[in-house]
């Protein structure tokens, strides 16, 4: 999946905030821990480094959701990070019930909250709910 198809997903489902542009995701693929996860419709960009592991975003298409891409996507990359994180965290907009309900049924917890931490299109902002997952090296 290209740089430009990312934007081009993230923009769709993310559609209260600014979208991630493609100069931004090939700054991230350029990094060297950084990893993407993909799959038709969607995809997962992560950073796995010193033992964590972070989602720093998870988009798939409205025309692909509810159909389990999410789902999938993140159980790839817990699947993946096991042998090198002890730690797999993330953070969601409060907002995001669908989401944090996801994160919760593969094991994350909450472990903190940024207060107005996302800026919505509409000068509102939401507070971020950072998640966690211990994780079983195996």
């Amino acid at each position: 999946m290209t740089a430009d198809q990312m934007a081009h997903i993230h923009a769709a489902a993310f559609v209260q905030e600014r979208g991630w542009t493609a100069d931004e995701f090939t700054q991230l693929l350029g990094q060297k821990f950084v990893h993407p996860f993909t799959t038709e419709g969607g995809f997962a960009l992560t950073r796995t480094l010193a033992g964590e592991s972070e989602l720093l975003t998870l988009a798939v298409s409205p025309l692909f959701q509810r159909h389990g891409i999410a789902r999938s996507l993140l159980a790839t990359w817990l699947a993946a990070v096991r042998s090198e994180a002890d730690v797999a965290f993330l953070e969601v907009a409060a907002d995001n019930h669908a989401a944090i309900a996801l994160y919760q049924s593969a094991g994350f917890t909450r472990s903190g909250l940024r207060k107005a931490y996302y800026a919505r299109n509409d000068a509102t902002a939401v507070d971020a709910v950072l998640m966690s997952h211990a994780l079983t090296r195996g």
